[in-house]
C-alpha cells in the first residue's frame, strides 16, 4: 500500500482492514469509513482535494447508493436537475446568496476570483500552463500532463490570466484645457 502511495490508519482484522478507518489514496483523495475484508464496506465518505465529497454506502468495495456535494455545498441530483441547466447560468453561490449589483460582474462561484498565475489558465482542479502543457493543483502540486485534447479545451474555454495591458488612453487635453482653448477663439 505504502509503494503505491496510499496509506490507511484504521482497525484491522487478521491483517486486512477491517472495521472504522482512513484510506488516503496517491491523489489525496480520502475514503472515511466502513472497511470489510480489505475494501470499501458499508458507510463511509470519499473527501476529494477540491472539497467535494461523496457519501454512500458500499457492497464489497462497490458503491450501491451515495450522493455528490460540490465543495459549495450544492448537491448533485440525477433527477429534476435545475442547475445550469441552459435556462438558468448564474453560480450556485448567486443562487444561494443573490445576484451583485449591476455592474459588478461574478466570473467564477468563488467571489473573489482565484488569481490566476501569468500564462496560465484556470483548469477547474488547477492551473494550465500551456508552454509546458502541466496541470498544476492550486497549491502548485503536479496533477498530470494535457494532452492535445484537453489542451484545446482548456484553451477554448478556461479562463486565462490576464496577459496584455487594459485600461484607458489619457485625453490629449483636459476639460480646463479644452475650455482656455474654446475661449481663446472668441
Amino acid at each position: 500500500m505504502e509503494f503505491m502511495g496510499s496509506s490507511y490508519d484504521g482497525d484491522y482484522n487478521n491483517g486486512r482492514m477491517e472495521g472504522t478507518g482512513e484510506y488516503t489514496l496517491p491523489t489525496h483523495t480520502r475514503y472515511v469509513g466502513e472497511m470489510k475484508d480489505g475494501v470499501f464496506h458499508g458507510k463511509g465518505v470519499l473527501h476529494f482535494p477540491n472539497g467535494s465529497k461523496y457519501e454512500g454506502t458500499w457492497e464489497k468495495g462497490i458503491c450501491k447508493e451515495g450522493k455528490y456535494t460540490f465543495s459549495d455545498g450544492l448537491e448533485y441530483k440525477e433527477t429534476d436537475w435545475d442547475y445550469c441547466d441552459g435556462k438558468d447560468r448564474r453560480f450556485y453561490s448567486e443562487r444561494c446568496n443573490g445576484l451583485k449589483p449591476a455592474g459588478e460582474s461574478q466570473v467564477t462561484d468563488q467571489d473573489p476570483p482565484r488569481a490566476i498565475p501569468d500564462g496560465c489558465y484556470d483548469s477547474g482542479d488547477g492551473f494550465y500552463d500551456p508552454s509546458t502543457r502541466v496541470v498544476k493543483d492550486y497549491d502548485g502540486n503536479f496533477l498530470r500532463n494535457a494532452d492535445d485534447q484537453e489542451h484545446e479545451w482548456i484553451v477554448r474555454t478556461c479562463r486565462k490570466s490576464w496577459d496584455e495591458f487594459i485600461g484607458c488612453c489619457p485625453r490629449s487635453n483636459t476639460l480646463e484645457e479644452k475650455t482656455r482653448d474654446s475661449r481663446s477663439f472668441l
